[in-house]
C-alpha cells in the first residue's frame, strides 16, 4: 500500500459545501461518507447550518463549522453574503489551520469561492460536478462563474462519463478531471434484509412483484410513466404493484394519476420513509425502477438511488439521458430505455420482471457484485484519496 493511502483518516483538508448532513440527498451524504473516512479533527467543513446540524456534528470525526448562509432577494446577485460569508470563513480557518487542499463541494458558490481562497492560502483546489448543475445554469453570468472555478481547479471530480464530457465541453482540460462515481454504505444496504412484513403491509402475496421508486418526486423522475406501465403489465399476466418513497413538487400530481389509474389498488405513494426502514423497501422489492427523462436542461448526473438498489441485490431500470449510465449497465446490472415513452418503460419493465426468463435476476447478481467491489464508501475514499495525493507533487 502506497504512503498516502496508509495515511487515510489524518488528511487536513478545507472543505466547502452547502450540502451536508444531517441535509437530505446524496450529495450531503456523499460528503460526510468520505470525509469523516479522509480525515478527522484536521478536516474542517464549512457547510449550512440546519436542523439537527449539534446532534450529527457531535458524532463527526470532522470540525464542523456551520454557517447562516441566508439569500436576500434584495441582493443582487441574492447570494452574494453566501459567497461573502463562506469567502470569510474559509480565510480565517485556512490561516489558522495547517490545511493541505481545499475542496468545494460544488462548483457554485462553494467552488468560485475555494478557488479565490486558495489564491490567497496557496493551496491546491479540488471541485467536484454532478451534471445537473451545468445543464440547467444557464445564464450567462453563471456560465462564466462555473468556466473559471472549474477551469482554475487542480482537479476536478465527476461523477460520471457524462458530467466528464459536460467538463470537456466547458473547457477543462482532461488531465484535470478524474471520474469517481458517488457509493453506497454497503454494510447498511446490503442483501439478505428481511423486508416481508412491508410486502404484507401492501398486501402482497408470495408470487406479487413489487417495483420500487425511490428519489425527490420530479418529473424527470419520470415515476408517473411507470405507474402509467403498471396496466400494461397487469395485461401481460403480471401480479405486479408499484411503491414509491419520496417527497417533492410531484407529489400531488402522483396521487392524481394514482386516482385516475384502472389499477389504484397497486400504486402505493409512501411519502418519506425513515432511514432504517429504507434498506428493507428495497429488500420487499423485486426491482428498483427510476427511467429518467430530461425535462427541459434539467437531467440526472449519476443517481445514487441506482447504487442502493444494487447493493441490495436488486437491478435496477434507468433512462438512457443523464449519467445514469454510469450507474446502470444496460443489459448486465439492469436496463436503461426511453424513459419520457411509457410503452418502452412497460418492455423493459416486462422484461427484467418476467417469471420465465433468468435474465433479472441475472442482472441482479452482477449489479449487487458490482455495488460491493466498486461502490463501497470505502472504495470511493480510496479513489479520492488516491488522486488527490497527486497534488502538490
Amino acid at each position: 500500500m502506497s504512503t498516502h493511502l496508509a495515511a487515510a483518516g489524518d488528511r487536513r483538508y478545507l472543505v466547502i459545501t452547502e450540502l451536508f448532513q444531517p441535509t437530505k440527498g446524496g450529495t450531503a451524504v456523499w460528503f460526510d461518507e468520505v470525509y469523516r473516512r479522509l480525515g478527522g479533527a484536521g478536516t474542517h467543513i464549512l457547510t449550512a447550518d440546519v436542523p439537527g446540524a449539534q446532534e450529527h456534528d457531535r458524532a463527526s470525526p470532522n470540525t464542523v463549522h456551520r454557517l447562516g448562509l441566508k439569500r436576500y432577494p434584495w441582493i443582487r446577485p441574492e447570494s452574494l453574503p453566501v459567497y461573502v460569508e463562506f469567502f470569510l470563513k474559509a480565510l480565517s480557518v485556512g490561516l489558522r489551520h495547517p490545511i493541505e487542499q481545499i475542496h468545494a463541494g460544488r462548483v457554485l458558490p462553494e467552488g468560485l469561492v475555494a478557488v479565490r481562497a486558495a489564491r490567497l492560502l496557496r493551496k491546491p483546489v479540488v471541485i467536484y460536478a454532478h451534471g445537473e448543475e451545468i445543464t440547467t445554469w444557464r445564464q450567462p453570468r453563471r456560465i462564466k462563474g462555473m468556466r473559471e472555478a472549474y477551469c482554475s481547479a487542480d482537479l476536478v471530480i465527476a461523477n460520471s462519463t457524462f458530467t466528464r464530457d459536460l467538463l470537456l465541453e466547458l473547457g477543462v482540460q482532461p488531465e484535470r478531471i478524474v471520474i469517481i462515481n458517488p457509493g453506497v454504505d454497503t454494510e447498511r444496504f446490503r442483501p439478505g434484509l428481511d423486508g416481508s412484513h412491508l410486502r404484507a403491509s401492501l398486501g402482497l402475496g408470495p408470487q406479487s412483484k413489487l417495483v420500487l421508486s425511490v428519489g425527490r418526486l420530479s418529473r424527470r423522475k419520470s415515476f408517473d410513466h411507470v405507474m402509467r406501465a403498471i396496466p400494461e403489465l397487469v395485461s401481460r399476466g403480471l401480479d405486479v404493484h408499484h411503491a414509491i418513497i419520496g417527497k417533492g413538487e410531484d407529489a400531488d400530481y402522483l396521487a392524481g394519476l394514482r386516482a385516475a389509474s384502472p389499477t389504484p389498488e397497486r400504486i402505493h405513494l409512501l411519502g418519506g420513509v425513515g432511514a432504517d426502514d429504507l434498506p428493507l423497501w428495497y429488500a420487499a422489492s423485486d426491482l428498483f425502477a427510476m427511467p429518467n427523462r430530461d425535462i427541459g436542461a434539467d437531467t440526472e448526473g449519476f443517481g445514487m438511488v441506482y447504487i442502493e438498489a444494487a447493493a441490495c441485490g436488486r437491478a435496477s431500470l434507468a433512462g438512457n439521458t443523464g449519467g445514469t449510465g454510469s450507474a446502470v449497465l444496460d443489459g448486465v446490472t439492469g436496463l436503461r430505455c426511453e424513459g419520457d415513452s411509457v410503452p418502452a418503460i412497460a418492455d423493459a419493465l416486462f422484461r427484467l420482471l418476467d417469471p420465465t426468463s433468468p435474465f433479472g435476476a441475472e442482472c441482479a447478481a452482477r449489479a449487487q457484485a458490482r455495488a460491493h467491489d466498486e461502490f463501497s464508501w470505502h472504495a470511493v475514499m480510496r479513489k479520492t484519496l488516491e488522486h488527490c495525493g497527486q497534488l502538490g507533487r
